[in-house]
């Protein structure tokens, strides 16, 4: 049931990331916790200055960019899938145009990752540093315009819980993810360089844990392979109930799940089983 699949997308990012990183870090410390000169006295060495080095650049470029190559696959398999009917569909233009700029702004996070490896702390730290905020920045708004096209969902197909999984953890990582990056500019302000570096791998290692988050994304397309078991095609202007739910939603400050999304021609409890002939779904909530 679950073989390869659109899943392996994100597995494989999140784990190329992990090995670079593991491998970065085990290098450093297998040769001695060296100081090496850019590392202005500091003892802890960020990714970067181990990213510097002639042993540690190699595997700096070719892990960020191979993870990167395959996280960003996720994005446009996503909006694929979702297109194919693989996946619910986008109940409306806007959750499409969320897609798109979660996808663009991936792209741009990509981008700023790879650059900085390739534009190394120890000869280019202005250029270093700007990619470095390219990056962090890129997936964190990408993160919120996922978050945001996750949560209209939620409103049309409440009975896929999965969507509302999948939305919860990218919330939190766009709230983690925002508090260290804050703590890692006072650090780094207040010259507390050590303190930086370790948030600076934590940043990272949380990282994985989002590329991760896309795991369960892709799990409704296992089934979906043959096309009886698609999801079928749906229209907001078609739905007379979901708009009203809508309405409903907007009108308590919050959203309100519809069944707007139907699975054939029965609702269902969780993220794929239909609900038996006669059974009712749950009430409508919030996420």
């Amino acid at each position: 049931m679950y073989g390869i699949s659109y899943w392996f997308l994100p597995a494989f990012s999140g784990c190329v990331w992990l090995g670079t990183l593991l491998g970065m870090l085990g290098g450093w410390v297998a040769n001695g916790e060296p100081q090496y000169p850019w590392m202005d006295g500091q003892t802890i060495a960020f990714i970067s200055h181990v990213g510097a080095t002639y042993w540690g650049k190699p595997l700096f470029i070719a892990g960020s960019a191979t993870a990167q190559v395959a996280f960003v696959l996720c994005f446009i398999s996503e909006r694929w899938l979702r297109h194919r009917g693989r996946l619910t569909h986008n109940y409306t233009t806007a959750e499409k145009a969320l897609s798109v700029c979660a996808s663009i702004f991936a792209i741009i996070g990509a981008c700023g990752l790879i650059l900085l490896t390739i534009f190394d702390t120890r000869r280019y730290p202005p250029v270093h540093e700007a990619m470095l905020a390219v990056f962090i920045a890129g997936y964190i708004i990408s993160a919120i315009f996922i978050c945001a096209e996750y949560q209209r969902l939620g409103i049309f197909f409440r009975e896929y819980r999965i969507l509302r999984a999948s939305f919860w953890i990218k919330l939190t990582f766009i709230i983690v993810e925002i508090a260290l990056a804050i703590a890692f500019g006072v650090t780094q302000y207040r010259t507390a360089d050590n303190s930086a570096a370790i948030i600076e791998w934590i940043i990272a290692l949380m990282y994985i844990f989002y590329t991760w988050s896309f795991i369960i994304d892709f799990l409704p397309a296992t089934r979906t392979k043959h096309k009886d078991h698609r999801f079928p095609p749906v229209r907001a202007a078609d739905d007379e109930m979901a708009m009203n739910t809508q309405h409903q939603g907007s009108m308590t400050n919050g959203p309100v799940y519809s069944s707007g999304g139907h699975y054939g021609d029965t609702e269902s409890h969780g993220s794929q089983q239909p609900m038996q002939q006669g059974e009712r779904a749950g009430p409508s909530q919030n996420f």
